[in-house]
């Protein structure tokens, strides 16, 4: 379906003062170049880059009749068919400017050969006329825009010429061409070819194909020629042609995608030439295939003429649409690549560029088209008598693949598929051809006898809004019945400015025509601001501008309007660049109508706005319409937009109000945390405690899950406690830390925004922990079965608890868990080894520690799964000379299974203990450590009277039954010292032979 509008995209004409009556013309660098009618075999240049003039730039012959005439960009070349005696021939023309000073010197040469010859000192003013031969006629050739390649067209077959340059000399350097790649196709003559990129698009009758080649380095096959055979179902093979004499059987339609255009039927065999990389080698891709059905019905009486035409790729450049990355590059990466094509009633236009092949548009004349031409911002079809102008949906294309925040919250672009509209349909007698140059169009008209009466009324006119009073002024001397038009469209801004002032009429009409047109117009100027070309100036800047202006009317649409895309409202508003005040004053009278009914869109971008972090806070006024209009549209969203930082100017009372109607409706727990902080705010803790106590604590745990910002807010980027949360801090920490708790275990809040969190409630110094996050990281490893968070919290806790040890510093306020508590609901938490409990015992008055500190430690350090060697750097803290220190040390020593020093160092400190650890100890895989180290040990030391001989004689007696009852009686002998007393072993030795008689 298309659109059907009535604007002025055209603004002024000029007629080219051609000297004899154009056959072809093209564009190239400011200048129009026009190839005579037969017999003249000249091209005349005229001046095209300025508005006001069309003056002659000069001519230059060329060696025969003109059939097709091209500009390639890069190389600054123009390529012609010529016919001379029968025969075609396809010559280049380089450095044809030189002619419009006047110089008339010309070098002819051929291909690749005298280049050097071909040079000469006045090289600079001559032109070279480049000719390429071929085997078989030239039917058809294209001009990549990228690389400046020529691609030429002959029966059954493609030729590939690469543009190069070669240096002659120090200071100069030539252009030429080398043959590089012949592609053969079988019982395939191009009616009009395409080449851009390495895309190549053929056309023949009512066939299309599009492939793509690429050029690999890696080793090709040994065979130089390979053969792209495609594979041809049998539906498509039954679908020949039938013939008799009465009638003819057309073939299906038939359109194939990407990999399946290999089913197309057509092989392609490659010959690369191998001339300019012995390595180098071609591959092939198939991307698009279409067969069309004649019609009858559509082309009666002229069948012969319903073949497809126009034939064009279009790219489109990567740009960075708001940034200035690409103004100092010369070189233009490719971004996305749109091929069209059209039959006479019907056109096509297909992105074929990147993984996905797709058809964009169609777009239905009201006539038989004569010619299309496509540019990023429309496409200008001619009939016989008309000049039509579409927009295209290239721009919408490209930005999905330039952006990758298209189509979310972020940013938004009409969809791809929004219905192409016809701006403009100018009448035009004789439309035989037509050219587009940046912004300007270049038509030929050739008028039939009959209609010179018709041409003489005011038809041929300026097509400004001033059309009526301006007629162009034709030269005296050129021929009634043709004229050569260069028409000035009319530029972005000023188009953009009457879309959106004719989107006006369907405000309160037709709402989709108004969304409808209001895209057109952001299409047009997003599409301006993508051209690669476009630099720093006045003229980006208002570019910009109105891309925001339209923004920000598309916004309104979708928040005003009824409609299924509402949330287009929430992206196209962000990208205007105004604030939520603004968007708000935007509604006008609306905001004051309190029976309004708000639209969806107005709700989605409020309600999705107010959720984020940002850094705009309305004013009493405008917060108070905000809670309105959410009362009225979504009154169960009420809390939630009552927790945003941009209401901070609320009135608590209006909130208060709202909040308690919403509750007599639907009483939730959101509403009642919300309530209390309204109370908070203003000043009253016992409102607020009130509501507090209306449920238990473990659904208001559920409350802050479902709204957190009732506990912390982010405000320019920093995470700010709530009243609420200060409350809590000081009435209730231990739901509070509940409550973080629940937050973090449903991904509410990351783990170190929860410390930094807790750390701003307790108002400590940043090297401080407070009591308060000890007990947050004691209640997480409770709950947490993450391994790496369980390794970071007893690093955490661990060396926290050994800080406060070494300063003997209490804890800032009062633990909310005891160690019993941690060890009956936490498995990382162990029971406390009795060796450990015994050490304490022993303890005097001036080591002992009030505190939970030492057992927590204690406890962590006998758990199951912590990892010792984390934390032996800060066990320095820790003096061994205390017996708090030194269980610490030897718990961390027989972790690291260095049992032999734990056993020296009870020795040497606290050798009560030695027993103790070793009946706890001294095990399964250490057992030997009781008669290979305590045992010589302890008879070493029991030789020496001393303080501690009553201990160490205990101690050696208690080994001595452990060893008894472990050893046969040869082992335990082994084992006793040479020069022991007998009297002191021979009860042991008899303990030892009475076990070995009983068992």
């Amino acid at each position: 379906m298309v659109q059907l509008y009535n604007l002025h995209p055209f603004g002024s004409q000029q007629v080219v003062p051609t000297g004899q009556e154009p056959a072809l013309f093209c564009c190239g660098r400011d200048a129009l170049l026009v190839a005579c009618v037969p017999g003249a075999c000249k091209v005349e240049a005229f001046a095209a880059g300025r508005p006001e003039l069309c003056e002659p730039l000069g001519s230059f012959n060329t060696l025969g009749r003109v059939l097709r005439m091209a500009y390639g960009e890069v190389g600054d070349y123009v390529a012609t068919i010529e016919e001379k005696n029968k025969a075609l021939f396809l010559r280049v023309y380089v450095n044809w400017q030189c002619m419009s000073t006047g110089s008339s010197r010309v070098c002819v040469r051929m291909v690749g050969h005298n280049l050097e010859a071909a040079y000469t000192e006045a090289s600079k003013d001559q032109m070279s006329i480049i000719e390429l031969p071929l085997s078989d006629p030239p039917l058809c050739f294209s001009c990549c825009p990228l690389t400046g390649d020529l691609l030429v067209g002959c029966k059954n077959k493609l030729i590939l010429f690469c543009l190069k340059k070669v240096a002659v000399s120090r200071t100069v350097t030539l252009l030429d061409f080398e043959l590089s790649l012949i592609m053969h196709i079988k019982n395939f003559t191009p009616a009009e070819i395409a080449f851009c990129a390495g895309y190549v698009a053929i056309t023949f009758e009512l066939e299309v194909l599009i492939f793509k080649l690429e050029t690999s380095e890696k080793a090709a096959a040994n065979s130089r020629r390979q053969t792209y055979e495609s594979i041809v179902p049998e539906q498509l093979v039954n679908e020949a042609p039938l013939e008799s004499e009465d009638f003819v059987i057309c073939q299906q339609p038939v359109e194939l995608l990407g990999d399946q255009s290999k089913q197309c039927g057509i092989a392609v065999t490659l010959e690369s030439t191998g001339l300019i990389n012995e390595d180098s080698n071609f591959q092939m891709q198939y991307v698009l295939y279409r067969r069309f059905a004649l019609d009858m019905s559509t082309f009666l009486f002229s069948a012969e003429d319903a073949k497809l035409h126009s034939l064009q790729l279009l790219p489109m450049y990567e740009t960075g649409m708001f940034t200035n990355v690409q103004l100092n590059s010369t070189k233009r990466e490719l971004m996305s690549l749109f091929c069209f094509f059209s039959l006479p009633h019907i056109g096509y236009l297909y992105k074929v560029g990147g993984n996905l092949v797709e058809l964009i548009s169609t777009y239905q004349y009201s006539e038989k088209s004569q010619q299309a031409v496509l540019t990023p911002q429309f496409l200008h079809v001619i009939t016989s008598n008309n000049l039509q102008c579409f927009t295209v949906r290239c721009s919408a294309a490209a930005a999905r693949d330039e952006d990758p925040y298209i189509d979310t919250t972020l940013k938004a672009c009409p969809p791809v598929s929004l219905d192409v509209c016809a701006l403009r349909i100018q009448l035009f007698i004789g439309l035989k051809a037509i050219s587009h140059f940046k912004n300007r169009i270049i038509i030929l008209t050739k008028a039939d006898t009959e209609d010179t009466t018709e041409r003489k009324k005011p038809s041929r006119r300026l097509l400004s809004r001033k059309a009526d009073s301006i007629k162009p002024k034709v030269p005296s001397e050129a021929n009634p019945s043709w004229n050569l038009y260069i028409i000035n469209t009319a530029s972005t801004l000023q188009l953009y400015r009457e879309m959106v002032e004719y989107s006006k009429a369907y405000e309160n009409i037709k709402t989709e025509s108004c969304i409808h047109l209001l895209s057109e117009a952001h299409l047009l100027v997003r599409t301006a601001l993508m051209d690669p070309d476009l630099k720093e100036s006045e003229e980006k800047e208002d570019l910009l501008a109105a891309f925001r202006e339209s923004c920000a009317l598309l916004g309104d649409c979708y928040s005003r309007f009824d409609t299924k895309d509402f949330h287009l409202a929430l992206p196209y508003y962000k990208m205007s660049g105004l604030s939520i005040t603004d968007v708000l004053k935007r509604m006008g009278s609306t905001l004051e109508d309190k029976t309004q009914k708000f639209e969806k869109g107005l709700i989605f971008y409020l309600h999705n706005s107010l959720y984020e972090d940002i850094d705009e806070e309305l004013n009493e006024e405008m917060a108070a319409k905000v809670l309105q209009i959410v009362h009225l549209a979504e009154p169960n969203q009420l809390p939630h937009v009552i927790c945003s930082p941009c209401l901070g100017s609320l009135c608590p009372k209006l909130a208060i109000k709202y909040l308690t109607m919403v509750e007599t409706a639907v009483p939730s727990i959101v509403v009642t945390l919300s309530k209390a902080s309204m109370f908070l705010k203003m000043g009253d803790q016992d409102g607020c405690k009130k509501e507090l106590d209306n449920y238990a604590e473990m659904m208001l745990a559920c409350g802050f899950i479902a709204e957190p910002r009732l506990l912390r807010q982010q405000i320019k980027g920093q995470i700010i406690p709530t009243a609420l949360a200060v409350y809590l801090c000081e009435t209730r920490p231990g739901f509070l830390v509940a409550s973080v708790l629940a937050l973090h275990e449903n991904n509410k809040m990351e783990f170190e925004e929860a410390d930094s969190f807790i750390k701003m409630l307790s108002a400590k110094d940043e090297d401080t922990v407070p009591q308060l996050l000890v007990d947050f990281w004691e209640a997480l490893l409770v709950a947490c079965g993450q391994q790496g968070v369980v390794q970071e919290l007893h690093f955490k806790l661990a060396t926290q608890y050994i800080w406060r040890l070494s300063r003997k510093q209490m804890p800032d306020t009062k633990p909310l868990k005891t160690t019993e508590d941690l060890i009956n609901s936490c498995c990382h938490y162990g029971l406390i080894f009795p060796w450990v409990i015994f050490m304490m015992s022993l303890a005097s008055p001036s080591d002992h520690i009030d505190s939970d500190d030492l057992s927590k430690l204690q406890s962590l350090l006998c758990g199951p799964s912590f990892n010792i060697s984390s934390i032996l750097p800060f066990l320095e803290m820790l003096s061994e000379d205390t017996i708090f220190g030194l269980s610490i040390h030897i718990l961390c020593s027989t972790r690291l299974g260095q049992h032999e020093r734990s056993i020296d160092k009870l020795l040497e400190k606290c050798p009560e203990a030695v027993i103790p650890y070793a009946q706890h100890e001294l095990k399964d895989e250490h057992q030997a450590l009781w008669w290979n180290k305590l045992l010589p040990e302890l008879c070493q030391r029991t030789r020496h009277a001393g303080y501690n001989y009553p201990v160490f004689l205990s101690s050696l007696q208690e080994t001595l039954n452990v060893i008894a009852m472990e050893l046969e009686l040869r082992d335990f002998v082994n084992v006793l010292p040479e020069d022991g007393n007998v009297a002191f072993f021979l009860p042991h030795l008899l303990q030892c032979s009475r076990r070995r008689l009983v068992t």
